[in-house]
């Protein structure tokens, strides 16, 4: 399967597929790790979220806390790790939800959604910070006000407005 791009975060493959009717279509796919998103709720009725410009749309949004899974790396392990680098907070619990696929007419990324809670402070020599190009404000929000920010539209996150959903 010829790779026609392949990026620091993700790959483009072209290739012919056999579709269950027996016809061959050429597809694109982007190719992509698994992806954990983040629901931390600080406590019964409270949420975290983030902000930060995305430059893909050419603006700061509000978001659940995100990444990409490292080569090797459980969902869980990197669960706790972005938790910790994006709102510099370790999770003693975490559950997993669901996993689901955003965009599987082109995209093989998986976002695997967990609850996370029970928080300590993160060492002050973890090495787990904030990747280079995230500049992260983070805020606590209680559950219908964060609601409320998807409702009127102040949330224009896919992942984050459903995972919304999930508390």
């Amino acid at each position: 399967m010829p790779i026609v791009y392949q990026g620091h975060v993700f790959s483009v493959e072209v290739t012919v597929a056999r579709l269950p009717n027996g016809q061959s279509h050429e597809v694109s796919i982007v190719r992509h790790p698994p992806s954990v998103v983040l629901i931390p709720m600080k406590d019964e009725a409270h949420v975290i979220l983030i902000r930060q410009y995305r430059h893909t749309v050419g603006r700061e949004i509000w978001e659940l806390p995100a990444g990409s899974l490292n080569p090797g790396e459980t969902a869980e392990a990197a669960a706790a790790r972005e938790c910790e680098e994006e709102i510099g907070l370790v999770p003693q619990q975490l559950l997993r939800i669901r996993g689901l696929f955003p965009a599987p007419g082109f995209c093989d990324e998986e976002l695997i959604f967990f609850r996370a809670s029970d928080f300590r402070s993160a060492a002050p020599d973890s090495p787990h910070k904030p990747d280079a190009d995230e500049d992260i404000d983070v805020h606590v929000f209680t559950v219908p006000e964060a609601r409320a920010l998807a409702a009127r539209g102040d949330i224009i996150d896919l992942k984050t407005a459903y995972g919304l959903t999930l508390i």
